[in-house]
């Protein structure tokens, strides 16, 4: 079936939006519902298909083009599709880098326009931020140098002032600069006071593969990050209102980021303390299954 579907695909239009939004969906769950032996073959007849991939270049650029200045409140066939376009181009950088399968046409997107659209995020539905930052997570996990992506607009900062190139910061973080680091981690802290399940788990993975990142950049850099005093308010907001546990996996896994990257400022010795205190009092076969795995992820760190 990936042969006719993505060749129909091929032939859509990005304003085909009842037709191509679930065959991108079909496509997405072919390459992650499959066995790994049929997962590489998928990769490659997707990647192989070069009328498929100009589809998917023409949808990605529709998310700035369709921006309209007061979005509904529910999720538009539009915003839909662009939520399809790019968690199936997210998934192929992901398996194209692990099967080191051939390209054939590769995809050009603006790295300014990505980090804006999470910096600034201009009133843009949460599903469809989660799917850009699981592109954004991609790529900052090949550092940038997927043969099948071409990043442009590197030397813009978020707010569209240039940047000087002079920096040693700027240098080591390439394509990235402090500048656009600092934005990213704000607004990704913002966007947790919210405490939206599903954006909570995109923003905590997304900033942990920013500081992987940065940490094989610039480990000052990252440290600096990471130790940053706001996250520490952050935890305190995160653990406010009705439910204080500390057992939440968004909590956990930034209680993982913290002790990974020693931040002694951030968690300390007596939230350690607490968090296994509260799991040696809990039914760890009752825990939900994300909770049970940032538990395994923090006791392992410490």
């Amino acid at each position: 079936l990936l042969f006719p579907v993505s060749n129909l695909c091929g032939k859509c239009r990005p304003r085909d939006t009842d037709l191509l939004q679930p065959s991108l969906n079909f496509l997405y769950w072919s390459l992650h519902q499959t066995t790994p032996c049929s997962q590489q073959r998928a990769v490659a007849v997707l990647l192989s298909n070069v009328s498929l991939l100009e589809l998917l270049q023409k949808v990605l650029e529709c998310t700035w083009l369709w921006s309209p200045p007061c979005r509904p409140a529910y999720l538009s066939s539009e915003d839909a599709l662009l939520c399809s376009g790019w968690l199936l181009v997210a998934s192929l950088l992901l398996y194209q880098h692990r099967y080191n399968t051939e390209v054939h046409q590769t995809l050009s997107v603006d790295l300014t326009e990505v980090l804006n659209a999470v910096i600034f995020r201009n009133k843009k539905p949460i599903l469809l931020l989660v799917s850009i930052m699981q592109f954004l997570r991609a790529v900052l996990q090949q550092n940038f140098s997927s043969s099948l992506l071409v990043i442009v607009g590197q030397n813009t900062a978020a707010g569209g002032t240039q940047l000087q190139p002079s920096s040693l910061q700027d240098t080591a973080l390439h394509p990235l600069a402090m500048q656009q680091v600092s934005s990213l981690v704000v607004s990704l802290q913002n966007l947790l006071v919210h405490k939206d399940l599903l954006l909570s788990q995109a923003v905590v993975a997304c900033l942990e593969t920013l500081v992987e990142y940065l940490y094989v950049k610039n480990q000052d850099v990252a440290l600096h990050v990471a130790s940053q005093p706001w996250h520490r308010f952050l935890l305190f907001t995160l653990l406010s209102g009705g439910q204080k546990s500390f057992l939440q996996p968004e909590v956990l896994r930034l209680m993982t980021l913290f002790v990974r990257y020693q931040s002694r400022n951030i968690i300390s010795q007596k939230e350690i303390s607490q968090i296994v205190h509260e799991a040696a009092e809990a039914n760890i076969a009752e825990l939900p299954e994300a909770t049970s795995y940032a538990l395994h992820l923090f006791l392992s760190q410490v």
